[in-house]
């Protein structure tokens, strides 16, 4: 965390006000004047872009600077006197025995410049980036100093900018220089940026014609150095230590579009190759899309970046977690917003956010969907996580109609089923199958998974009170959340053609009493299982509880058509077809005919 570390020792300081010139010239660029030491690293750190810190040395326990990790549960007091909690995360420099400033962010009032201070040990150093910006964003403290290091300085301006504090503190404060220590640990290596051909690459990205003896004097100007093949095709292009965005060849392409001038490249259409391509998937996403807008649902969008408190809120997709990695979920070392420090692993935590913030706008007749990334962490030689593409809807209120106002009932659970069949069929699955399920996050009796082709999906639902009532909701929310990649990537049913039918069909309801854990899936499996021909169908009526029927049953409407693809059928031939039917219902569900 730190790669370079310069002391040097100044005797016999005198602490006093700064000269009216360096007062000026500190307060032209919003810095005011504390005294005379302190103002030339100030000056120093604008004028050489070097930020360095002045300490009293006599205040240095043993004399020592120890540049280490901060311990857990140590405190510094810093310059603005306020008392800070470092961890170890956190480069402190040190004396013998305490911290003594926090690298790159302030140093400590107790080891600070006064006015008796004799000996100076002035620090000049560079610290790793993403260790300065983690620590300011940590204790909330941002300064000039970690404003500059957190956007990297000149590891081998060390030197110069040593010397030149140096010089002003004798000229201005009488000081003598004494030792000075230079720990170069990790040597600079600068960035090696390889080209064929720069000038093609200029006209590539930018348009601009600009030759290439142009380039090369332009870069070089820059501080840019170049290798040369043969004396004249450029191969190699090395980045100067001050640079540290320079790192590939559009980015040399950005130096020279800025010399030559942003105002000079010219409207130009780039190479069409591959340009407007759909992915593989991307025909069916939009058709998902589509088919739900059209079923009067809006499309969320939700940041990926979601709080720890949903850690275990929500069931996840089969496949997703993997329970052998040490931690389930993706952890964010710099969260973007404060508290969002896991990457979701389920897309319902921002649709709910988005349904509350509907109802919070009295818009409580909702219809959401969202299509998007999820995260799970995963052991592995790379350690990469897991991504995968989901689908999740949220639906609650009631359902209204065009071109009117009034709700004319309220959504329920069926409706949610209807949008996730919908949803399936519009990217060629329409035989989904749904089957009663405990889920997590839905409530007991009115929860269901959802599977294609065998193979389990999703899960979808009604909202559990207890998550509910988290979210302050007063009205049920049905929810439904499904693997769409893995739904993507199976296989497609083939779609067959028929001729239409000859001759007409016969149909039959029949009304079913069954106990209450039959459900209708098991009444049409069961009558597909005696593989009857002219029996083409069986769908969903109605279903009734109630008076007449006893407490622990109900009565399920079934349609049954009857159909041959040779004849007209006679009702004698139903009847028996029918009969038979109803027969092997009994026998095998415990149903019985309702008349």
């Amino acid at each position: 965390m730190c790669q370079r570390f310069t002391a040097r020792v100044i005797r016999n300081v005198k602490i006093g006000a700064s000269p009216e010139w360096l007062v000026k010239r500190l307060e032209a660029v919003g810095e005011r004047s504390i005294n005379n030491v302190a103002d030339i690293t100030n000056f120093v750190m604008h004028e050489l872009g070097q930020p360095m810190h002045s300490f009293d040395l006599n205040k240095l326990k043993g004399n020592r600077i120890v540049v280490r990790r901060a311990r857990p549960g140590e405190t510094i007091k810093t310059l603005d006197e306020v008392e800070r909690k470092l961890d170890e995360t956190m480069l402190a420099i040190c004396d013998a025995e305490n911290p003594v400033a926090v690298a790159g962010v302030m140093g400590g009032f107790d080891s600070g410049i006064t006015d008796e201070t004799i000996d100076v040990l002035l620090e000049v150093a560079y610290f790793k980036r993403e260790n300065i910006r983690r620590t300011s964003r940590k204790l909330k403290l941002s300064t000039e100093a970690s404003h500059r290091f957190e956007r990297g300085v000149d590891i081998e301006n060390l030197i110069r900018a040593s010397n030149r504090a140096t010089e002003l503190i004798c000229e201005l404060a009488g000081g003598e220089a004494g030792e000075f220590v230079d720990v170069y640990a990790e040597k600079y290596v600068p960035n090696e940026i390889e080209s064929k051909d720069i000038q093609f690459a200029v006209k590539r990205l930018t348009g601009l014609e600009v030759e290439e003896a142009e380039i090369l004097r332009i870069l070089s100007a820059l501080g840019i150095e170049t290798v040369l093949l043969d004396g004249e095709v450029p191969l190699v292009f090395t980045s100067p230590s001050w640079r540290h965005d320079l790192a590939i060849e559009e980015d040399l392409v950005e130096e020279v579009a800025r010399i030559v001038g942003y105002d000079k490249i010219g409207e130009e259409l780039p190479a069409s190759v591959g340009a407007g391509e759909y992915q593989p998937t991307e025909r069916s996403k939009k058709e998902l899309r589509k088919t739900l807008a059209n079923f009067g649902f809006d499309e969320a969008i939700s940041y990926s970046f979601i709080d720890s408190r949903f850690d275990d809120a929500f069931e996840t997709v089969s496949g997703l977690i993997d329970e052998t990695a040490e931690e389930k979920f993706v952890t964010l070392q710099d969260s973007i917003i404060e508290g969002a420090v896991r990457m979701r692993p389920s897309l319902l935590s921002g649709l709910l956010d988005a349904v509350r913030t509907n109802i919070n706008h009295q818009r409580r007749d909702v219809k959401l969907f969202e299509l998007g990334k999820v995260f799970a962490a995963r052991n592995g030689d790379e350690n990469l996580p897991l991504e995968k593409e989901l689908f999740s809807i949220a639906v609650t209120g009631g359902e209204t109609s065009a071109k009117r106002t009034a709700v004319s009932r309220e959504l329920d659970f069926y409706d949610l089923k209807g949008a996730v069949e919908a949803a399936l069929d519009a990217v060629g699955f329409p035989s989904a199958e749904f089957s009663a399920e405990e889920v997590k996050h839905l409530r007991k009796g009115q929860a269901a998974s959802v599977s294609v082709n065998g193979k389990k999906v999703g899960y979808l639902g009604r909202l559990s009170d207890e998550l509910a009532s988290g979210y302050k909701f007063k009205q049920p929310v049905f929810v439904a959340e499904l693997d769409l990649q893995s739904v993507l990537a199976e296989k497609q049913p083939v779609v067959l053609y028929r001729p239409l039918p000859k001759y007409p069909s016969v149909v039959r309801d029949v009304s079913l009493l069954v106990k209450r854990n039959v459900n209708f899936a098991e009444i049409r499996d069961a009558i597909n299982e005696q593989n009857i021909e002219l029996c083409r169908s069986v769908n969903f009526v109605d279903v009734y509880e109630g008076k007449g029927v006893a407490a622990d049953e109900r009565s399920i409407t079934v349609r049954l058509e009857y159909r041959s693809d040779e004849r007209t059928l006679i009702d004698e031939e139903v009847d028996s077809v029918h009969n038979q039917i109803i027969e092997s219902l009994e026998n095998n569900t415990g149903a019985k005919q309702r008349f």
